[in-house]
């Protein structure tokens, strides 16, 4: 298996195509029929990504072998709903889409403190269409989200044509931490600035907590970030739970101020809960856990 998370995500520009085509001129459902067999092409030609999920399923989870299988062919045919309903939301099929706000409360109450807050996420479910159901706050959000530019640029310009302008503004890490003052900047602005914690690259700082029972890195940078400045800190999670449902999930982490050790633990009890509940969801599809052992 690939020991490492590269950075980029799967996938071509034609696929995205054909996809955004099925969902203009048949609607969504006809995207995800699609999936069906592009889901069983991943099963095979994304061997170590296949791998990696096989593991997630037999190991971490302890299905059998046969569930495991099967499971990893429906954790592919999730993932895949969760892009195209991300890709028909931004085109203006919002209203296609129902969903439920689980803890609103603590982002209202985080925004009315008018100090900003960080959102920690991970790689699960949608997070990325969160931004979309946010108008239902009291207070009006503005979300800033920490990322990476190292997606593909050829799917990133198609997306960008064929969908609304995000609301979002992305705050890109630098290797001089600049983001630093960018991130300083959004929150005295009240925005919300929203991190993933659950993918390590290698060669930057790293923090060690168990996951599901086996020890796994995870980027020290958003739990030291977050445990130093005095803004409120919530996990949030975006779950599908049907075709056209989602649950957006909110609570607020409790670990004293500096102790970014103790954050971690509280988000990887988070986590754990959250993998509980919606099992097929982890798309982590990479050596997340490095572990040595026999992996069959």
């Amino acid at each position: 298996m690939t020991a490492d998370w590269q950075g980029k995500s799967r996938g071509t520009v034609l696929g995205y195509k054909i996809f955004v085509f099925c969902m203009k001129n048949f609607g969504v459902s006809s995207a995800y029929f699609i999936l069906y067999f592009v889901a069983f092409y991943f099963c095979f030609f994304a061997r170590e990504s296949t791998k990696a999920s096989y593991y997630y399923f037999r190991k971490r989870r302890k299905n059998s072998k046969v569930k495991s299988v099967i499971n990893v062919y429906k954790s592919y045919y999730v993932f895949g709903q969760t892009i195209i309903d991300k890709v028909a939301i931004s085109s203006g099929l919002r209203d296609k889409f129902t969903y439920h706000f689980d803890g609103i409360e603590l982002i209202n109450k985080t925004l009315k403190q008018k100090k900003g807050g960080i959102l920690i996420s991970a790689h699960v479910g949608n997070f990325e269409i969160a931004e979309h159901f946010f108008g239902e706050l009291e207070e009006n959000a503005s979300i800033s989200i920490l990322t990476t530019d190292s997606e593909h640029s050829a799917i990133k310009e198609y997306l960008e044509s064929v969908t609304k302008k995000p609301s979002v503004n992305l705050i890109f890490i630098q290797e001089d931490f600049s983001h630093i003052f960018e991130i300083n900047a959004a929150l005295a602005r009240n925005e919300l600035v929203c991190i993933t914690g659950d993918r390590y690259i290698k060669g930057s700082k790293y923090l060690i907590e168990d996951l599901l029972n086996e020890t796994a890195k995870f980027p020290a940078g958003p739990f030291l970030l977050a445990s130093r400045l005095k803004v409120p800190v919530l996990f949030v999670y975006v779950m599908k739970e049907t075709n056209k449902h989602y649950h957006l999930f909110t609570r607020k982490a409790e670990a004293k101020h500096r102790d970014a050790q103790a954050l971690l633990k509280e988000y990887t009890e988070s986590l754990t809960w959250m993998l509980g509940k919606y099992p097929l969801q982890w798309f982590n599809y990479f050596d997340f856990w490095e572990v040595k052992e026999n992996k069959n």
